[in-house]
């Protein structure tokens, strides 16, 4: 590692980071082009969640007429997949890189272990109290809005959106719930900074600063239903219960996977699925930058974009002592 790099990680990506070119003038068509089609196509997080949501509907799903009343049968089937689906991605992904240590150091971020016992975690150890969260109430949260919103969708409160009446606005919801998703994260994400909040919510997720799959929705049980609750946004837009599926799994499943640790999943040494950003995996050592994902880049407009160097690193560290100084 270079004098010129930051000191404490076993490993850097391509430094400095870069935000979507979507934002950047004067536009690069094909920078814009291959941005889309990494972050959508071949093998990636996107497409896997889709297949995920698609198996689901097909094989998992109560019909629209068995919602229309709630009851506790076509909940408990939605809650039991939701517990297994959980289990199974992050158990999985948890087994691969702590467990066995498959790819041992390769891409992984932080250097040290996940903490085997800690007074700040509620069961004693990270994965315990990581788990706790996240299958204790995060996929409770996650059943009883799609409970909620299925039986909506079911009774006509909210506006069905079929493949045979509009195929384009079909498709084109599920490429639009990934940058809603980055508009509203980076939002609801500075509010729960805010010190009162941070202090009684967000401080739960924050114990992991160095994080590992069951992380991402280790949360407060406010925090969990501040973060799902971007599912909401179909009150307006309408769905199919297929988007609502494929929402909440995206939000659900992609906190499990950017919380890895590491960049990827390594196979036969190269790097088979992009998994965990450094951009998030900053802000959890550092805390005061990167509150937003790479999508939209909100944290560079607002000042705390942190892209990994030396550089950025200082600037944040002047914007912390002006704060402390107010």
């Amino acid at each position: 590692m270079s004098e010129e790099q930051l000191k404490g990680w076993n490993h850097l990506p391509e430094l400095p980071l870069k935000v979507s070119p979507v934002f950047v003038w004067p536009p690069k068509p094909v920078e814009i082009a291959t941005w889309f089609w990494n972050s959508w196509f071949l093998i990636s997080e996107r497409l896997i969640v889709v297949g995920i949501a698609v198996a689901c509907y097909l094989w998992f799903q109560p019909s629209l007429e068995t919602t229309k009343t709630f009851e506790i049968g076509w909940i408990t089937q939605i809650y039991v997949r939701n517990f297994l689906l959980t289990l199974l991605v992050a158990g999985s992904l948890h087994l691969w890189f702590y467990t066995y240590s498959a790819q041992g150091k390769q891409l992984k971020y932080d250097p040290r272990p996940l903490m085997v016992s800690g007074r700040q975690f509620t069961l004693g150890g990270q994965v315990r109290d990581n788990m706790f969260w996240t299958l204790g109430t995060g996929v409770i949260v996650w059943t009883a809005y799609e409970a909620v919103l299925f039986w909506a969708l079911a009774n006509g409160h909210i506006s069905m959106i079929s493949w045979d009446a509009n195929p384009v606005w079909f498709v084109a919801i599920f490429f639009f719930i990934p940058v809603w998703e980055s508009f509203y994260f980076y939002i609801i994400h500075r509010a729960i900074h805010i010190p009162f909040l941070y202090k009684h919510v967000h401080y739960l997720h924050h114990r992991n600063i160095n994080v590992g799959p069951w992380s991402g929705m280790s949360q407060h049980p406010i925090e969990q239903m501040i973060f799902l609750g971007s599912v909401f946004i179909h009150l307006l837009i309408g769905a199919h219960p297929l988007h609502i599926i494929f929402h909440l799994q995206y939000y659900f499943l992609t906190a499990i996977t950017t919380h890895t640790g590491f960049q990827g999943l390594l196979v036969n040494d190269k790097n088979r699925l992009a998994l965990g950003t450094f951009h998030h995996q900053m802000h959890h050592r550092y805390f005061e930058c990167n509150y937003g994902s790479l999508e939209i880049p909100w944290d560079k407009w607002f000042g705390s974009f942190h892209d990994g160097t030396i550089q950025a690193n200082e600037k944040m560290q002047e914007r912390r002592k002006r704060i402390m100084g107010k």
